[in-house]
């Protein structure tokens, strides 16, 4: 029942995933969320970002920045960064994920995204047949609506170590 909420993986944040051993396995595409995915809700870019895509960049990634958000919030982002982006994106419809992997010239299989929140990131990902990492969210400070939602992601997160403890996930 929970397993279309499951993330392929997960891993404590944005910065530490090996970027470099996806590209040698053929993924060139990153779509990434915002906020508490790279830095805490509403902060621009910082300096770890800043070099995160430039990272990327040098590896040969294409990058989309996919937001819910409205595009005062997004577009000085992703100037600061470097990246195209995805204003309103309907998370988690697949309208969003489509128009970043077309955006990026990707497709599924060679598209890679990071996000924080289960139901619409990861869910939203999933559905678009896109490898997904979950990150911990950078900060707890978080709008009612989205601490809401954290309640039941811990449900779904119960669920999923579990099934990795005994094997039954990778």
């Amino acid at each position: 029942m929970f397993r279309r909420f499951y993330p392929d993986n997960e891993t404590e944040n944005a910065y530490d995933i090996p970027y470099e051993a996806l590209y040698g396995q053929g993924f060139r595409g990153v779509i990434f969320d915002i906020d508490n995915t790279l830095v805490p809700h509403g902060a621009p870019a910082d300096e770890g970002a800043k070099a995160l895509f430039q990272r990327l960049r040098r590896i040969g990634y294409e990058t989309v920045l996919l937001s819910n958000n409205k595009e005062p919030r997004v577009k000085p982002f992703a100037d600061s960064v470097g990246s195209r982006y995805v204003f309103r994106a309907g998370k988690p419809g697949r309208k969003g994920y489509e128009k970043a992997m077309a955006d990026m010239g990707t497709v599924p299989g060679n598209t890679l995204f990071v996000g924080d929140q289960l139901f619409t990131d990861v869910w939203g990902a999933k559905k678009s047949g896109i490898k997904t990492y979950l990150v911990k969210p950078i900060h707890p400070k978080e709008e009612i609506q989205i601490v809401l939602k954290r309640r039941l992601e811990r449900i779904v997160l119960f669920f999923y170590h579990r099934a990795v403890k005994k094997g039954r996930l990778p």
